[in-house]
């Protein structure tokens, strides 16, 4: 007997699959999974930021390699139902807000001196890729922003971006801000996705 055929074509992704038996929350885990082997942007004891964070798989993740001595905070507008240990803190709030704030402002509210700035938002696709890749954009300039304003000098920045016509000139301000930079597409992006990740290391 085969097995039952679903209109879900993700439904039986490895990925999706082997997210739920390593207990975490979506697959995108294994996106920031395979940028950590080749890269290895969060130690132990590290403070990141994972912005836009639901459902939770990057926090979790991240969480788990800072250890007990570090520190994650994951912001997000919706509400993430995942438990995590003392040292992941969820917040409530709207990163565009966030990145219209300046410096001392944000300080107060999320902190400073953070390691890592993680971003794998995506905006509400509308079927439309032109439009779709300049609302991603304006997220990533969000996220840019903010690593500005709460990275420690030497400190990583991923972000997730749906290639468009503003893509290089995204990557070319991620090249201003930082040392090198990285242009990564792990395997674990569905093979039709326009996504893309922009890796920045060792800020300015």
């Amino acid at each position: 007997m085969t097995g039952k055929k679903t209109n879900n074509k993700y439904v039986s992704d490895h990925y999706s699959r082997q997210a739920k038996k390593d207990d975490f929350p979506a697959r995108s885990v294994y996106k920031l999974k395979e940028i950590q082997q080749k890269l290895q942007i969060i130690k132990q004891g590290d403070k990141v930021l994972d912005l836009g964070c639901a459902p939770g798989s990057w926090t979790k993740f991240a969480g788990e390699l800072v250890g007990e001595k570090g520190l994650v905070i994951g912001i997000d507008q919706k509400a993430i139902s995942e438990r995590f240990p003392t040292h992941v803190h969820i917040m409530t709030g709207d990163v565009i807000v966030l990145a219209e704030k300046d410096a001392d402002d944000l300080a107060g509210l999320i902190g400073e001196g953070f390691h890592a700035v993680l971003s794998d938002m995506a905006p509400s696709t509308t079927g439309r890729k032109e439009v779709d890749a300049a609302r991603s954009y304006y997220l990533c300039r969000a996220a840019l922003t903010i690593a500005g304003k709460i990275l420690e000098p030497g400190g990583f920045f991923v972000c997730k971006i749906f290639q468009g016509e503003d893509f290089n000139e995204f990557v070319n301000k991620v090249a201003g801000d930082f040392e090198q930079h990285k242009i990564f597409k792990p395997q674990s992006c569905r093979k039709e996705s326009k996504e893309i990740y922009i890796i920045g290391l060792g800020k300015k």
